[in-house]
Parts: C-alpha cells; sequence; structure tokens
C-alpha cells in the first residue's frame, strides 16, 4: 500500500529555492496520542506494514506489523488496567533491546500512563532513589541482567504496587508474557490530553542525584524532523539507531519519528557490543537509514569494513558526542557516505543539526533546526557574534521541550527561563551559521586561566597514529586550578611508555596550541562508556577528583 504521509496532518512546512527546509511548524488536536494516533490509524488501514525488526544476539528474530503492533499494545494496555495502571501513573521499564518494550511504550501511552524508561546497569541504591523520587507504581523489567534482584532488594518503597518479570516465571513477580497473552484484545480510546505527561527521563549532572525529564504527549510529534529530514528515512525502508531502550536515544531513533514517517524501526538485543555483528546487520538485513555515536563509527573503521556489504545504507548519522573530522573523512572515502551530526539533549529533540540537502562541514553540528529558535548566548544573556563561545539556548514555544524536571520547580526555573531552555552546552558560530561544539559547561577544562575544550584536544589526539581512542578532562592542580589529562586507548601493535607518553605531547602541541597540550597521559585497555557508546568523561572525572581528596 503506498505511504499515506500521515506526517502532513501534523506540519507546516516550507522550502527554499534549493529545496532547503526553510520554514517548520508542528500543529495537533488537543486531544492528539501516539498510540491511537499513529500506531492504531496505520495498523487500521495498512495493517501489513512493517513496524518493527527484531533480531537478537542468543539467535531468533520476529518481524512485528502495525496491526501486530495495535493488538499486542491492545493486550498490554488491558493488562496493565486490570493491574490498577491508570491515567498518570509512573511505570519503569527496565526492558534493554526486547521487543516487549515497544509493547509497552505503546500501551503506557494509551492509558494515559507516564513510561519511565531506564537501563538494566541500575544498582539497588539506583533503583530506591528513583523509585521514590517518582513514585513509580510499576516496574517491568527483563530477565536478563540482576536489575530484577535489586528491584527485590530495594526497601522503603510504598508507592511500588506491581512488579512485572518479562522472560521469566518468578515467585513475587508478575509473567509479562503470560498475562498479557491471556488478557483481552481490543483497547477503547481514552479521553486523554496532548498537552499531559507521558514520558520520563532519569538524567545525570555532574553532581547531586539523577534529574527527571518529563514530556508531554506532542513530544513524539517533536521527533518528525529527526526522522524525515535528519536520518532521511525511506517509509519502505528500514532505520536503525543503535542505542539500548533505557536511553532517551532509543525513542529518538526506533520509535516516534520512524512510526510517524510509516517506516520500519530496527532493534537488536546484543550483550556486548562487537562492531563486526553490527555491519553484518546492516547487510542481512539491508538497512537504509543508519545512527550512532561517533566512537561507535571509529570502531567500525578500526575494525574493517572489508567483507561487508554496506550498499543498502542511503543515509548515516551521528550523535550523542562531538565527530573529529578524521572519522568523517575515512567512513566518506570508504562508502561515499557523508555523516550528518545532529544535536539536542533528553530534555529536547532535535535542536541543530545537517539536514537533508545540506552540506556537512566535518566537526560540525551543522545549523539550527527551523522547528525552534536557536542562538548562542554569553553570561548576560545577549548573542555571541561568530566565533565566539558562549551557551546553547533553544526557545520553548514548539513542541520537543520538556514540561520540566518532575517535581524540582527549581531546577526547572534555572534551566527554563525567559522563556528559553538553557542547555549548558557550549558552543561558536562560524560566518556561514554553522555550530561548532566545544564542550558541556562542566567538561570545559579551566588551567592557568585559560578556558579549553576538551574537544580541541581529542581531534588533535585522533590525527596520532598509536591513538584509537581517547577522552580528554581536566585534573584538580593545586596551582594551575587544573591539568589537561588524555585518557587514550591505544592501537594494536602499541605498548604504554613514558617515550610514547611524551611523542603525544609533542604531537598534539604541533597539532593545537601548546598550551592545551595534556600534562598527563593515562594509558587504560578501554574507556568507561555508556551502553550506547557515549565516552563517560564524568566517571574520569570523579575517579580523578577522588583521589585528589585522598592526597591531601
Amino acid at each position: 500500500m503506498p505511504v499515506r504521509n500521515i506526517n502532513e496532518r501534523y506540519l507546516e512546512e516550507t522550502y527554499d529555492e534549493k529545496g532547503l527546509l526553510s520554514t517548520y511548524r508542528v500543529k495537533y488536536p488537543e486531544d492528539y496520542n501516539f498510540g491511537y494516533d499513529i500506531v492504531d490509524d496505520i495498523a487500521v488501514n495498512d495493517p501489513d506494514r512493517r513496524a518493527l525488526v527484531w533480531d537478537s544476539c542468543n539467535g531468533g528474530g520476529r518481524t512485528f506489523t502495525f496491526a501486530e503492533m495495535k493488538r499486542m499494545s491492545d493486550k498490554t494496555a488491558n493488562c496493565l488496567a486490570a493491574h490498577g495502571i491508570g491515567k498518570g501513573d509512573v511505570v519503569m521499564l527496565i526492558l534493554k533491546q526486547r521487543y516487549q518494550f515497544w509493547f509497552c511504550m505503546v500501551a503506557l501511552h494509551k492509558l494515559g500512563a507516564i513510561a519511565a524508561p531506564a537501563t538494566h546497569m541500575l544498582t539497588k541504591h539506583d533503583i530506591e532513589y528513583r523509585v521514590r523520587a517518582a513514585d513509580v507504581k510499576a516496574v517491568i523489567c527483563t530477565d536478563q541482567s540482576n536489575v530484577s534482584h535489586s528491584v527485590e532488594a530495594a526497601e522503603d518503597i510504598p508507592s511500588l504496587k506491581v512488579r512485572i518479570l518479562c522472560g521469566e516465571n518468578r515467585e513475587g513477580w508478575l509473567d509479562f508474557d503470560a498475562e498479557v497473552e491471556a488478557a483481552p484484545e481490543g483497547f477503547e480510546r481514552r479521553d486523554l490530553k496532548a498537552e499531559e505527561p507521558m514520558l520520563m527521563y532519569f538524567t545525570s549532572g555532574t553532581s547531586g542525584n539523577p534529574k527527571m525529564v518529563l514530556h508531554d504527549h506532542t513530544y513524539s510529534l517533536g521527533h518528525i524532523l529527526t526522522a524525515k529530514h535528519w536520518h532521511q528515512v525511506d517509509p519502505e525502508g528500514i532505520h536503525y539507531t543503535v542505542s539500548d531502550t533505557g536511553w532517551g536515544k532509543a525513542v529518538w531513533g526506533a520509535l516516534y519519528g520512524q512510526w510517524i514517517m510509516e517506516a520500519a524501526a530496527f532493534v537488536y538485543e546484543y550483550e556486548k557490543f562487537v562492531p563486526s555483528d553490527i555491519l553484518d546487520l546492516i547487510e542481512k538485513h539491508r538497512i537504509t537509514t543508519f545512527c550512532c555515536p561517533p566512537t561507535m563509527f571509529r570502531l567500525y573503521l578500526n575494525a574493517g569494513l572489508e567483507g561487508h556489504d554496506l550498499s543498502s545504507l542511503q543515509n548515516c548519522c551521528i550523535a550523542g558526542e562531538a565527530l573529529n573530522p578524521d572519522t568523517f573523512n575515512t567512513w566518506y572515502q570508504a562508502t561515499g557516505l557523508k555523516l550528518m551530526e545532529g544535536f539536542g539533549q533528553t530534555e529536547t529533540t532535535l535542536a541543530i543539526s545537517t539536514l537533508r540537502g545540506m552540506e556537512p562541514k566535518p566537526g560540525s553540528m551543522g545549523k539550527p533546526s527551523p522547528q525552534f529558535e536557536v542562538d548562542i548566548v554569553n553570561e548576560d544573556g545577549e548573542s555571541c557574534p561568530p566565533g565566539v563561545n558562549g551557551e546553547i539556548v533553544v526557545k520553548a514555544d514548539a513542541p520537543g521541550i520538556m514540561i520540566g524536571y518532575y517535581r524540582d520547580p527549581e531546577k526547572t526555573a534555572v534551566t527554563l527561563r525567559g522563556g528559553w531552555h538553557h542547555t549548558g552546552d557550549v558552543a561558536w558560530k562560524d560566518e556561514d551559521g554553522y555550530y561548532w561544539f566545544v564542550g558541556r559547561n562542566d567538561d570545559i577544562i579551566k588551567s592557568s586561566g585559560y578556558r579549553i575544550s576538551p574537544f580541541e584536544i581529542e581531534s588533535a589526539l585522533m590525527l596520532h597514529p598509536a591513538v584509537l581512542e581517547c577522552a580528554v578532562t581536566g585534573v584538580p592542580d593545586p596551582v594551575r586550578g587544573q591539568l589537561v589529562k588524555a585518557t587514550i586507548v591505544l592501537r594494536q601493535g602499541f605498548e604504554p611508555s613514558d617515550d610514547l607518553k611524551r611523542e603525544i605531547q609533542e604531537f598534539t602541541k604541533r597539532e593545537t596550541a601548546p598550551y592545551k597540550y595534556p600534562r598527563v597521559v593515562d594509558f587504560v585497555p578501554e574507556l568507561p562508556k555508556t551502553i550506547s557508546g557515549k565516552v563517560r568523561r564524568v566517571e574520569i572525572r570523579g575517579k580523578d577528583a577522588e583521589a585528589s581528596k585522598k592526597a591531601e
């Protein structure tokens, strides 16, 4: 059946004489709901259209049509309703890459409950804090990690009434598959509003407890641009964003925008990230559009693209961290595809990007999205001229910006002030209007009066033949305030030594301003990362701060 272009119901957009998107506005009825108005609509009118293609490192795979997704989300909604879950209830989902995550997300949207995805790496302490802070009423989790045992061990959480386990029948838990299978089909539409809460993510900073980012139902519409103009999904193709369902990137690239565009999403269940496995899957499933962090693209290149047929790929995107130009150029030489960079946060949708028809500048995030008004401002809130660093701010007047931090009006007021969302990310723009990432406010290294961007040093380090991966952070120093530290993973054939350390330091002095060179170099077997592949600089900083305190 031909694509029905459902996305156009919710958009007003125009293009300039070059065919580039120039204006873009999302519109919606007051009762808009992703579950009913997207999933069920496609299920009724185009029931056999692919919605989700699931593959597993443990063997087996399944493909779900929109008709099947409606059926299973209806049954899941009936199951949860029977156990007392309704409008406004917070339900934590810890399901890794299990396909049941998609049943649950759509079902919770239909119920008007608040979905709270979380990573399987949570400890007992993490779970206790989250459940108490958000008054979580139900937890639905996988048996594939120790997280269910952490839930069992958690104490003093009176709000938690329902515990559902996916993949195992265990005493004290409801069996997800059995409960859903026994639930009736068909779920009558409930009276819900577009601007009511729908989704909550816990997001951590460098200090304090995680913040609870709350979005309403219009957030899903905020991701049409993500899929249509950045990922450039093919409605008859299949899109793959590499992400665990505990992170916001999963709904960026495997749910909202993709399904509104009537395209299939791909998900791969794996225990360990193996670059060659991902390349094999692109070939096996003929993936058409692909998105993951720059770190992963570096690992694909290092593993070698030889022997992998990547000819199905039409567009590749990157996000999550800044891109080193060397990675851009090497991938382009190997595949003929230019990596289209994008920027957003858990609190936003895509705010800055290289969209369809734009020419990417290697290392640049792209230009502000026409969905939002975006600026770079100084500490007084004044717009910065080209070439001057400042904070990225986004006008909070379009779908895609958070409602606020749940139960934290003080932090909400700091981040959402004067009608703008203050990202805490530092960048500068060039004369052509392209934005260039400098770092988080927390990442900026302050040494001997200089403000130093870790990304600039990382870009220089990546040019050295011995460096496979690196992360640059500031380490406390009583004289300079902070020293520049480089944590480096070496390529095969290179061994850590004082001579290599000095060589890398001298190399960096030649590639960037000499005052930026890393005075501290630490060779490690691997960098700390999230399951989605982002380097956790905060973990490196935390260990260094702790070591500094012990030395005092």
